[in-house]
């Protein structure tokens, strides 16, 4: 599937029709109007309920009960930086700095042209290799100030 960040009605009934009718439904359908759109929208749950029979607050509450969906446009990339303990004290408070003046945004936030989502983790479970990273779903260890450049320009392209 290709991301696109504007919802389209039409694309979205074809990946709920792709799934319906599998046992269950409910969860590939979410994670592929995710894939799709970079989220799930509100035109989705209320499109996803009508489908399966459901109502919009059952939808709802998937989506808000899994913190791997999200309801507001992310980046096209995500990049997951560890600010757990072990990666704190190997530096990672230094790392996280570069990275969000790097990239001129916060945690929480997405970079002005839709590229890139900074999220704060809390551990990925990569301790003896910290301080450590996540770029979409590729895991980065040993990360310095000197490599977040580079990481930075491929969360970018």
């Amino acid at each position: 599937m290709v991301y696109q960040a504007t919802y389209d009605e039409t694309e979205a009934a074809e990946i709920i029709a792709e799934h319906e009718a599998l046992e269950g439904p409910l969860l590939p359908i979410l994670h592929g109007i995710q894939a799709r759109f970079g989220h799930v929208p509100e035109a989705a749950v209320r499109q996803i309920a009508a489908a399966l029979n459901l109502t919009r607050a059952e939808v709802h509450g998937v989506v808000t009960f899994y913190h791997d969906f999200h309801k507001e446009p992310r980046g096209r990339h995500i990049l997951k930086v560890c600010r757990a303990e072990a990666c704190q004290a190997a530096g990672s408070d230094g790392i996280a700095d570069a990275i969000e003046k790097a990239l001129g945004i916060g945690f929480g936030e997405t970079t002005p042209d839709g590229q890139v989502t900074l999220e704060a983790v809390y551990c990925l479970g990569l301790c003896a290799a910290a301080p450590s990273a996540m770029l979409d779903r590729r895991i980065v260890g040993r990360l310095s100030e000197a490599k977040v450049g580079a990481l930075v320009e491929e969360a970018r392209l």
